[in-house]
């Protein structure tokens, strides 16, 4: 194609941008773990990082490397590496980027295992601060000398508060920090961090660009915003001439190859063909989540409905200004006379489920569940009360979904 084309289109046709086998529309499946060369030299410039070509299964395979073009070209960056899952993807980031005594400065509305996560670093020696992030001021009164990271989701799960993405950006180019956003709950359909000065994009492919519940998946994408030269931790090892890859090649060889959270073919394979449907899906799901929003809010046995497209949102003006849409997650809190076990129990066509970014509509009791381990005083800090339910929403007819939740709390 000789002219840039739309969203959907770029991805449909992202395989083809490259000859594939037979002519085949998706990339084929490749299953090898090793990769066989004629001539030694070819297979050392492999390996070195000067010539084109796999090394290792656990490195990658061209199944995947077709994902990671098409997750690219969503994300408008110059290069993406793809994990097993989206918290390997963040992990690795972590692992590769991070050394004793750096600091983190991350949002303290975060999905559960990150949280995990980000307390094993702090144990492991890098230091982490929880702010507020839907206000800059409170990441700006976190940063310290040794501030290596600034970590944000667009939308928090499962309470839906918005980062002052934009501000934030402008506060970590200023101070040369490198800022990582986490696209999951909006996807690059409704959101491309590079708007917002973001250096490195995470993803878990596993929920709304993968859609179908039958993949789980992670990446990392770099935007080529920042400048890498400048970046204390950078091995002598990986500082090639294109220093906008110096990041991303530390990443692959420190987080995936070292730690070997490969994604396979075949589920790159189911990631890739799901996420053709992208724009199609978050469209449908966003709208049934705004209906659903709107018929909760005004139910007398709903005390409470955090949804980003609801006027009442403390955010709702920020999300209206970043996002093209305002997502498919919410959650509310049960009126505390009625048991939310119950309720969840009535539902018919909802699913009872933990994942999220599935073209079903999934629910699940949030602090009974998924954010247990974290205690109750950390999930106090967080909002995260007893009766709040979080719904995943899905592609279903919008009639059959309201009617589903309207005969839950009759």
């Amino acid at each position: 194609m000789t002219r840039r084309t739309g969203f959907t289109t770029s991805i449909l046709h992202a395989d083809r941008s490259a000859p594939i086998e037979h002519g085949s529309l998706h990339k084929p499946l490749h299953l090898s773990v090793a990769y066989g060369y004629r001539d030694a030299r070819d297979l050392a410039a492999v390996f070195q990082g000067k010539g084109q070509g796999y090394a290792y299964g656990r490195q990658g395979n061209p199944t995947t490397a077709a994902l990671e073009e098409k997750v690219t070209r969503m994300e408008d960056g110059i290069a993406t590496a793809c994990f097993a899952t989206g918290m390997a993807a963040i992990g690795a980031i972590m692992l590769a980027l991070l050394r004793k005594g750096d600091h983190v400065v991350s949002s303290a509305f975060l999905f559960g295992n990150t949280n995990s996560m980000f307390n094993t670093l702090s144990a492991l020696g890098s230091n982490v601060s929880f702010v507020d992030a839907t206000d800059v001021r409170a990441v700006e009164a976190a940063l310290e000398p040794t501030t290596r990271l600034v970590f944000v989701e667009t939308i928090a799960n499962p309470r839906t508060q918005v980062a002052d993405l934009k501000r934030i950006g402008e506060l970590c180019a200023k101070r040369g920090v490198v800022y990582i956003v986490d696209n999951t709950m909006t996807s690059p359909y409704l959101f491309r961090p590079k708007a917002v000065n973001a250096s490195l994009v995470v993803n878990a492919l596993t929920k709304y660009i993968g859609g179908h519940g039958n993949a789980l998946g992670g990446s990392v994408t770099d935007t080529g915003l920042f400048d890498w030269t400048r970046y204390p931790n950078i091995h002598d090892t990986y500082k090639r001439p294109k220093s906008p890859l110096w990041r991303l090649t530390q990443i692959r060889k420190k987080g995936l190859r070292d730690w070997g959270a490969t994604l396979t073919a075949e589920q790159a394979h189911h990631l890739a063909v799901g996420a053709e449907t992208l724009a199609l899906r978050m469209e449908r799901a966003c709208g049934n989540a705004r209906a659903l929003a709107e018929a909760l809010s005004a139910h007398p046995r709903i005390r409470t409905v955090y949804y980003p497209g609801l006027p009442s949102h403390p955010q709702h003006a920020l999300a209206r200004e970043l996002f093209s849409d305002f997502g498919a997650l919410l959650s509310f809190e049960l009126d505390p006379r009625f048991d939310c076990f119950d309720f969840l129990n009535r539902l018919q066509s909802v699913v009872l489920s933990s994942n999220l970014g599935d073209k079903r509509t999934l629910a699940i009791p949030v602090a009974h569940t998924i954010y247990r381990e974290m205690g109750p005083e950390r999930g106090a800090s967080m909002g995260i009360v007893d009766s709040l339910i979080r719904i995943s929403v899905g592609i279903e007819d919008r009639d059959d979904l309201l009617a589903d939740f309207a005969q839950a709390l009759a």
